[in-house]
């Protein structure tokens, strides 16, 4: 098959944010479409599974080795413009701190909030990501796609999706997100978006453990709660198991403070729901994805 550049044995630390994983048996980054669909093709003619990982961002890797083929999108970042509609067409790899500067520039509204989240468009729609009141699924017109069972390839609309709070069905189904189309407000003001998209990441960074290797946030925010403030009211903040550690610039974060494993950040994870549920009786749902684990 053409465009296939598979190699094998890869440590996949060197792939996520908290710099945890295991071995992948088959590794590959594809460049573009094209690369990707064939590589899933390659996985499904050879009967291997297929693992997604995009930045790594958000991504529990178990040390462990991982059987199969795990495709690494993030050198896949073709994104079209259309500054008079607002309509944007990405695909899975494009980085939302790029997409946002880019939005920002051709006077597109509605993407700031995306500066400070290191992750790809494709995980972003596939986790619906967000940030205070915004959600990706805001945003999605349409989702391009590949069936990993009849390997046929097409476009779902957004009406088509059921997309919850930190949830879509990408989570639970044969579908690959391949690219994306997206809707942003056409003709904002260029200065004061760039402004905004500066303050946001500004923000982000002051309130945020940038220094160290993290996920981003662990937990789902509870109904009418925040994770990070039920952690911290906890004084678990510092809290730590290994090299694992709750962050103690902000509770719903666990950093990495050099040689954390991925059952340290597992078992922290745990305590944590554990005193949440037992001090204040509620159960708090991780965002993180886990590969490699018998986590339900």
């Amino acid at each position: 098959m053409k465009n296939i550049n598979v190699e094998e044995k890869i440590n996949l630390s060197k792939y996520t944010t908290i710099k945890v994983g295991g071995f992948a048996e088959y590794f590959s980054k594809p460049n573009n479409t094209d690369e990707f669909i064939n590589l899933i093709k390659w996985s499904h003619l050879n009967d291997q599974k297929c693992q997604i990982i995009g930045a790594g961002s958000n991504l529990l890797i178990n040390n462990i080795f991982l059987k199969g083929l795990t495709i690494c999108t993030k050198t896949m970042r073709s994104i079209k413009i259309e500054s008079n509609t607002g309509i944007v067409e990405a695909e899975a790899g494009v980085m939302l701190p790029t997409m946002s500067n880019i939005l920002a520039k051709n006077g597109l509204q509605g993407g700031e909030w995306t500066v400070g989240i290191p992750g790809t468009l494709g995980g972003a729609i596939c986790m619906n990501a967000g940030s205070g009141n915004f959600s990706v699924a805001n945003n999605v017109l349409s989702v391009k796609v590949i069936d990993t069972t009849t390997l046929e390839t097409y476009e779902i609309q957004k009406k088509d999706i059921d997309f919850q709070y930190r949830f879509s069905p990408f989570q639970q189904n044969n579908l690959i997100i391949i690219s994306a189309k997206l809707m942003f407000e056409p003709k904002g003001n260029i200065e004061q978006l760039l402004e905004t998209t500066k303050k946001t990441l500004k923000r982000k960074t002051e309130t945020q453990p940038y220094d160290l290797p993290s996920f981003g946030s662990v937990f789902k925010n509870p109904t009418n709660n925040y994770a990070g403030k039920l952690i911290e009211e906890l004084g678990l903040k510092g809290f730590k198991i290994g090299d694992a550690e709750v962050s103690t610039t902000h509770g719903n974060f666990i950093v990495n403070n050099s040689s954390a494993n991925s059952k340290d950040i597992l078992d922290l994870i745990t305590v944590i729901q554990q005193k949440v549920l037992q001090n204040k009786g509620i159960f708090l749902q991780p965002e993180v994805r886990m590969i490699g684990f018998d986590y339900p």
